[in-house]
């Protein structure tokens, strides 16, 4: 049983959890494994608590309950003022307090779930039509142990959490260079779904070097992506400072449906041609009349570490067109050569441990079990998945954050370099076969 996979989504676990705090769901009972029996249910759950169960049923719908009281075959009423009953439309979560007189939970002996008082305006306000389309044919059941959510002994990656970390960081960024000489700064290209942060990133790197907030790139809110061009940003190192030897470019963003920057852009903007402030046009690619066509790029001009940005918040959620738009850009990338990271954002968003604390990161399973899950999704081992907190809702920089940032940084450098390597390698191959 220990690959018994929850039918529950990540997100939805999320959002009944931030219902009770800081806790996570560990699966107990799965009634396509264990069996749709009371004996089976009993057996699997019985004097576990608190817990969750929840019914997937033909309809689509997925509902269920929280009680504190562990189960029993008791046959009685129990009282549990906490207890709620919901209901998903779509990801988001519907509650229904107990209301009333608060013996609203009971104990069924020969059942496979605990049944509640439905009675409207007696114990909960909820309809049937509402609450699961009047469709108890019940497709799966699952019961979860409700558990407080603990951080890692030790993290499962050091990190230092210094200012003089933080300074030797910023220091390699601005005394970088790129091991080719014809090129003097690394091009790295940020592709992901509208929301996920690619902007934000800019802005919040940006932040760091200005010592405050700002925000130069466009970001936001949205459901169609705020960026329409492509944009190159050089970071300044300071106010006034030098530019730094790196460029992030930033696409619009990807989308499940509708408009999106497509796959021939995305190669186009790799081998160089793309010029800054290309207008995308979702309907056709880019052709060589477009002013600023760079017909013959150099190496300079080209991409040399690409970098995915995703939400943390929606790994366990991507649209399978999503993802296989994904793979797809993966793959002609592969065929290229350039190497891959990916960004995981939000992190703070996705686990309480996280908000508390950013240096938490590494503590926290939930985080660890994000970046697998975009490991696997995206089929690049889990080294190349380093998570960050953008820039929000702050006006001050946090030196925490600003280490993420910058580490994320370092390792877009360290594969730049291998990029670098790689064209040496080939380049010496060829003089060696002349």
């Amino acid at each position: 049983l220990s690959t018994m996979n929850p039918r529950l989504t990540r997100n939805q676990q999320r959002e009944i959890c931030a219902q009770l705090g800081r806790f996570d769901l560990q699966l107990l009972y799965k009634a396509s494994i264990h069996g749709f029996t009371g004996a089976a249910f009993h057996q699997q759950c019985d004097t576990r608590s608190p817990t969750v169960s929840v019914g997937f049923n033909a309809s689509g719908y997925v509902f269920g309950g929280y009680t504190k009281q562990p189960f029993s075959q008791s046959g009685q009423y129990v009282h549990d003022d906490l207890a709620f009953l919901f209901t998903f439309s779509g990801e988001k979560l519907l509650k229904y307090p107990v209301t009333g007189p608060a013996n609203a939970v009971r104990m069924i002996g020969n059942s496979g779930k605990p049944a509640v008082h439905s009675n409207p305006g007696n114990h909960y306000n909820f309809t049937a039509a509402e609450m699961h389309g009047n469709d108890l044919n019940m497709t799966e059941c699952e019961v979860y142990q409700v558990v407080e959510m603990t951080a890692l002994e030790s993290p499962w990656r050091t990190v230092i959490w210094e200012t003089e970390k933080r300074t030797e960081l910023m220091d390699k960024l601005r005394t970088y260079r790129p091991l080719v000489n014809s090129v003097s700064k690394a091009r790295v290209l940020l592709v992901g779904p509208v929301g996920a942060g690619k902007s934000s990133f800019f802005n919040s790197l940006n932040s760091v070097f200005r010592g405050y907030v700002t925000s130069q790139a466009m970001a936001g809110c949205s459901t169609t992506s705020l960026t329409t061009q492509f944009r190159t940003y050089t970071l300044k190192d300071g106010r006034e400072g030098k530019p730094l030897p790196i460029i992030l470019c930033d696409t619009m963003g990807l989308e499940e449906t509708g408009p999106g920057v497509g796959l021939d852009d995305i190669i186009s903007i790799l081998k160089g041609h793309v010029p800054d402030r290309y207008q995308f046009n979702p309907s056709a690619p880019l052709h060589s009349d477009v002013h600023g066509y760079r017909e013959r790029p150099e190496l300079k001009d080209k991409i040399h570490c690409v970098v995915y940005v995703l939400d943390a918040c929606k790994v366990s959620i991507m649209p399978s067109k999503l993802e296989e738009t994904l793979e797809a850009i993966r793959k002609k990338i592969n065929l290229i050569g350039v190497p891959q990271l990916i960004l995981l954002t939000k992190v703070d968003e996705a686990c309480p441990l996280v908000l508390e604390d950013v240096r938490n990161v590494y503590k926290s399973l939930y985080i660890k079990q994000m970046m697998q899950e975009a490991s696997s999704r995206l089929g690049l081992p889990l080294s190349c998945v380093v998570p960050v907190k953008n820039y929000s809702e702050e006006l001050e920089v946090n030196p925490n954050c600003d280490i993420l940032l910058l580490s994320a940084v370092n390792q877009m450098l360290r594969f730049t370099d291998n990029y670098f390597d790689d064209i040496s390698d080939r380049v010496s191959n060829i003089k060696t076969k002349e």
